[in-house]
């Protein structure tokens, strides 16, 4: 192992566990108990994202969940989740992450002629400079947000299951009753995104019904 892999003994780190990873799109190796932010640092890996604005370089700053700098999407597809914090992120066999927030890449990032200019786009000088209505505020928005903000939201269909969900609809029906179905039903043939939730006194609460399941 070269000496920019090699750590100091003890700590959590079982290092009779190594575990493979990639970081935009390099292999590197790191260890079981090992964070992301640990395991490229004792890669010698330094740099991971670049500032919102300015596009400045950015590394690890702290420890833990309180991370503001080591922000990375992790994840392939379906299972891709964007600004995740690397030191709040414990290292697993196959990990997949990529950096954010530059462009083409991380080393040479076009954005960051942006701190050439730093004097002249000061904090808020997007509120200030760019008037002129709503309808010009959406043109000057889309290129705002290309050259700040953080990760990119995945676009591919999530592939996994979970206990609880985030659901959003135009109509909510509490009761399942006669009249609770029959809202729920003029409601979703007026083409609104309906949720049911049956109310169960055994539970002492609620159930949500799948709005799938409202029919004729």
């Amino acid at each position: 192992m070269s000496g920019s892999h090699r750590r100091a003994e003890g700590g959590r780190i079982d290092r009779e566990r190594a575990l493979a990873f990639t970081f935009d799109g390099r292999p590197y190796v790191g260890f079981a108990g090992d964070t992301l932010a640990s395991a490229l640092l004792a890669n010698g890996v330094t740099l991971f994202g670049r500032s919102f604005k300015y596009h400045r370089p950015r590394g690890v700053l702290s420890a833990g969940v309180e991370e503001p700098n080591a922000l990375v999407g992790v994840g392939v597809g379906g299972r891709f989740e964007p600004n995740t914090r690397a030191t709040d992120l414990f290292l697993y066999d196959g990990l997949t992450a990529v950096s954010q927030n530059r462009w083409p890449t991380l080393a040479f990032d076009a954005g960051a002629i942006n701190r050439l200019i730093a004097r002249f786009i000061p904090a808020g000088f997007y509120y200030k400079t760019f008037f002129g209505g709503p309808r010009l505020w959406l043109l000057y928005e889309r290129f705002i947000r290309r050259a700040a903000g953080l990760g990119a939201a995945p676009k591919a269909a999530e592939v996994d299951v979970f206990e609880h969900r985030a659901a959003f609809c135009d109509v909510l029906v509490i009761g399942s009753g006669p009249a609770g179905l029959a809202a729920a039903k003029a409601a979703a043939d007026a083409g609104a995104r309906v949720i049911l939730v049956e109310q169960d006194a055994r539970l002492g609460g609620s159930l949500l019904r799948d709005p799938a399941s409202i029919d004729g």
